[in-house]
C-alpha cells in the first residue's frame, strides 16, 4: 500500500487522513482571504515603538507582526521547523503521502498523530475563513481536509519552497497575540529574529504544536524538553552536527523580561500612537515604527520606584485604604478608569529640549490603562508656589526679604474669610523670603498673591507652559487650582532652563516599511517665559528645600554630588502628594493620590511620600554618571548673607549660618531700603 501511494503520489487526489492532527497549529484571527486557499495574501502588520536608543518600547496593530524575509535569518531557524514538523517538505509536493500512510499505520496501532505537510498548515492559518482547522473530525473534518490539501497541492504550484517556508514562519502564531517568528524572538527573547541562536530557534520551533503549554516564559521546562527534542531531530536530519545540538541542548531556557521590551511604557506607547493619528499617520494599520524620546534606563527606574514606593506606603501600619496587591488578588479593575487603590504618576523631561525621557501613568497597565500624567486634572498643592515667588522676584522682592508667617484673613467676593494655615498648626512670624519658601510658609505666598496680583501670575503661569485655568482666588496661591501633571512638570523647565519655557515632546519620528519619515514633528521656537536671573535665583532657592527644607528625604537616595532642587506639594485635605525635581540634566516630578480624591493618611506630606519616588529613580539614573553644572547667568549681585537674619555676614556670623545669595542688581542689601511690612498693607489682606 505505501508504494502504491508513493508511486501515484503526483497524480493521484489529495489523500484524507481523518485522525486527530496531534501538531496542527491552532487559527489565527481571520486575515485579508482572498477567497483562493492557496494563495499567500499580505499578512497585518504592527506599528513598533522604539525608544531614543533603538530598543523597543512597544507595538500594536491589528496582529503583532513584523514580516520578515527568510534570507534574512540564520539557516537553522527555518530547519527547526522543518525538522519538528514536515522533515520532507523539500520532497513533496504540497501533501506528504508517505507521511500520511505513516500516520495511517500509527492511527491503526493507537498511536496517533499528524500529517499535515508545512504547505498544509500556512493554508489553514492563512486562510481560517475559508479552511477552518477546528473541524478535525466526521464529515466536517474529511471535507476540510480536501479543501486544504488542494489548496496545499494548488499553492505549490504558484509559488516556491522559499516562499512558502518564508510566508509560514512569518503566520505562526506563538501565543500572547504574537504572531511570526520575528515577533516570537522580540518579544521572548528581546532581539529580532536575524539573531537568534540555535538553542532559540529550537525553542520557537517547539511552540506550534501548543503555544501555549511550551511558552519559554511561562513553562521553561516543557520548553526545554521539547526544544531538546526539535534539536535532536535537526542533528538526525542533518541541519546541524551532533556536537552543535549538545552544545545548545546545554543552553538554559532563558526569556527576555518585559516581554522583551526595554522598559515598561504602555502609557507612552499610548501617547505616540494618539499623537501620530492625530497627526494624520496611520499607524493602527501597521507597518510603521515610531522613534520616541523616552530613554529606556530612567523609564524603567520610574516604574521601579513608583512600584516601590507605593507598596510600601501600603503595608505601612494603620494603612485602612484597599491595596494594589488586593485588587489584583480579587482579578482586578478590567481596564477601569478609576481604582479604589492609591495610585501615581510620574513624568521626566530634558530641559534643554522638552523632549521626555519617562512617563508613567499609573501602577498597572492591565488593571487601569487612563493615563494619570497626561489626563488626569489634580491640584499641586505647594508645588505651585514656585511660580508665585517668581513673580515675587521679578517684582523686585529680593530673597532676604522679611516676610510675616503669620495668622492672616483675606475676605472673600461671597462674603467669606479665607484664612490659610500652615501644615504644622504653627506660625513662625518674620522671616526671610528664602526660609518661608524651604520651609513651605503658606500665609506668605497668598500674601505674595495678594502683592503681586492673580492676573500676573497666571501669566507667568500659562507662560511657563499651564494650560489649566488657574482660578483668580488667594487658594489658588498654595495650589488650589488643577493642573495636568504633564504640563506642570514640563513648567519646571522654565527654572532649569535659566527662564525659557518648552512644550513636552515625545515623538522623534515616524517611517513606514519602507524606512521613508512620513512625520518628524518640530517643536516651537523656544519662548523666554521669566528674566534669566529670576529663574536662577528661585531655583536656588528650591535647592534650600531638598537641602534642608521640606525634601530632605531626597538624599537618602540621591548623592550630594548630583545638584538638585525642588519642590514639595501636599494639598490641605492631603488627597494629593507631590514632589518636582530639577537637575542640570532633567526635571521630573511624581504625584501620588486616589483617581477619586480623599485623604491618603494623616499627616500626609509629599516630601515623605512623592520625594522618594523622584529620588529613587533619579540615583538610578545617575548611577556612574556625571551631572551637569549650573552657571548664574550675567547680571546678578552675589553677597554672603547669616541665613538667620537674611542679612549681610559679618566677623560674627558662624561659618555654618554663612550662605551665597543672589540679587537682582538693585534689589542687593545697601541699594536701596526696602519696607518689610509694604506686603502687610496690601488692599487685599488685613
Amino acid at each position: 500500500m505505501l508504494a502504491f501511494l508513493v508511486r501515484h503520489a503526483r497524480s493521484a487526489l489529495p489523500f484524507v487522513l481523518a485522525v486527530p492532527l496531534a501538531a496542527q497549529q491552532p487559527a489565527a484571527p481571520p486575515v485579508a482571504s482572498t477567497g483562493e486557499p492557496w494563495r499567500i495574501v499580505p499578512l497585518p502588520q504592527s506599528t513598533v515603538v522604539y525608544a531614543r536608543d533603538g530598543a523597543m518600547l512597544g507595538e500594536f496593530g491589528k496582529q503583532v507582526r513584523t514580516s520578515v524575509a527568510l534570507r534574512t535569518l540564520p539557516r537553522y531557524v527555518p530547519t527547526a521547523f522543518i525538522a519538528v514538523e514536515d522533515k520532507r517538505f523539500y520532497q513533496h509536493n504540497g501533501v506528504d503521502v508517505v507521511g500520511i500512510a505513516g500516520a495511517l499505520k500509527d492511527a491503526v496501532t493507537g498511536d496517533a498523530r499528524g500529517a499535515s505537510t508545512i504547505t498544509q498548515l500556512l493554508v489553514g492559518n492563512m486562510h481560517p475563513d475559508v479552511i477552518d482547522r477546528r473541524d478535525r473530525s466526521g464529515v466536517a473534518g474529511v471535507e476540510r481536509k480536501v479543501r486544504e490539501q488542494k489548496a496545499a497541492l494548488e499553492m505549490e504550484r504558484h509559488y516556491n519552497k522559499e516562499q512558502i517556508l518564508e510566508a509560514f514562519l512569518n503566520t505562526l502564531d506563538f501565543g500572547h497575540g504574537w504572531y511570526g517568528i520575528d515577533a516570537a524572538a522580540r518579544h521572548y527573547f528581546g532581539h529580532p529574529a536575524a539573531q537568534l541562536t540555535l538553542a532559540e530557534a529550537a525553542s520557537l520551533a517547539s511552540m506550534p504544536k501548543s503555544p501555549t503549554q511550551y511558552d519559554p516564559s511561562r513553562n521553561p521546562e516543557r520548553n526545554r524538553e521539547r526544544r531538546n527534542t526539535v534539536l535532536a531531530l535537526m542533528a538526525e536530519q542533518g541541519y546541524v552536527s551532533r556536537a552543535q545540538a549538545d552544545a545548545a541542548m546545554r543552553d538554559p531556557v532563558r526569556t527576555a523580561p518585559n516581554a522583551g521590551m526595554a522598559a515598561s511604557a504602555p502609557w507612552v506607547v499610548d501617547v505616540v500612537r494618539i499623537q501620530a493619528e492625530r497627526a494624520g499617520v496611520a499607524v493602527r494599520d501597521g507597518g510603521f515604527r515610531i522613534y520616541t524620546t523616552i530613554d529606556p534606563k530612567l523609564q524603567q527606574a520610574a516604574v521601579d520606584a513608583l512600584a516601590e514606593q507605593t507598596a510600601a506606603i501600603e503595608k505601612r501600619a494603620g494603612w485602612r485604604h484597599a491595596t494594589l496587591a488586593q485588587a489584583q488578588a480579587k482579578g482586578g479593575s478590567v481596564g477601569a478608569r478609576q481604582t479604589a487603590y492609591l495610585q501615581g504618576a510620574v513624568v521626566a523631561i530634558e530641559p534643554s529640549t522638552g523632549e521626555v525621557r519617562a512617563l508613567v501613568g499609573g501602577r498597572d497597565y492591565q488593571d487601569s490603562p487612563f493615563d494619570r500624567a497626561v489626563d488626569a486634572q489634580r491640584q499641586p498643592g505647594s508645588s505651585f508656589k514656585p511660580i508665585v515667588y517668581a513673580a515675587a522676584v521679578a517684582a523686585g522682592l529680593p530673597p532676604n526679604a522679611p516676610v510675616g508667617d503669620t495668622a492672616i484673613a483675606v475676605p472673600l467676593p461671597n462674603g467669606q474669610v479665607y484664612r490659610p494655615e500652615n501644615s504644622d498648626n504653627a506660625f513662625l512670624g518674620i522671616i526671610p523670603l528664602r526660609e518661608a519658601f524651604a520651609r513651605s510658609r503658606n500665609p506668605v505666598a497668598v500674601q505674595l498673591w495678594q502683592m503681586i496680583g492673580p492676573d500676573s501670575i497666571t501669566a507667568l503661569a500659562r507662560r511657563m507652559g499651564i494650560r489649566s485655568a488657574i482660578a483668580p482666588y488667594p487658594s489658588s496661591a498654595i495650589g488650589a487650582s488643577v493642573v495636568q501633571p504633564l504640563d506642570f512638570v514640563t513648567s519646571y523647565a522654565t527654572f532649569a532652563n535659566l527662564g525659557v519655557a518648552v512644550e513636552p515632546r515625545f515623538v522623534a519620528k515616524v517611517e513606514d516599511r519602507a524606512g521613508k519619515v512620513v512625520w518628524a514633528p518640530t517643536s516651537p521656537p523656544a519662548q523666554l517665559a521669566m528674566d534669566p536671573r529670576v529663574a536662577f535665583i528661585v531655583r536656588d532657592m528650591m535647592r534650600d528645600v531638598v537641602e534642608r527644607g521640606t525634601a530632605t528625604s531626597v538624599r537618602r537616595w540621591l548623592p550630594s554630588r548630583i545638584p538638585i532642587a525642588g519642590k514639595t506639594g501636599t494639598t490641605n485635605d492631603n488627597a494629593d502628594v507631590w514632589f518636582v525635581g530639577v537637575t542640570p540634566d532633567l526635571v521630573m516630578g511624581a504625584w501620588l493620590g486616589f483617581d477619586k480624591p480623599k485623604t491618603i493618611t494623616a499627616g500626609t506630606v509629599g516630601g515623605t511620600l512623592a520625594a522618594p519616588v523622584v529620588a529613587q529613580a533619579l540615583g538610578r539614573w545617575y548611577a556612574g554618571r556625571e551631572p551637569g553644572t549650573w552657571t548664574p547667568p550675567a547680571g546678578l549681585v552675589a553677597m554672603e548673607l547669616d541665613r538667620q537674619t537674611g542679612l549681610p555676614a559679618d566677623a560674627a556670623t558662624p561659618p555654618e549660618r554663612r550662605y551665597t545669595e543672589y540679587f537682582l542688581d538693585g534689589t542687593q542689601p545697601g541699594a536701596q531700603p526696602f519696607d518689610a511690612w509694604s506686603i502687610f498693607r496690601h488692599p487685599g489682606t488685613r
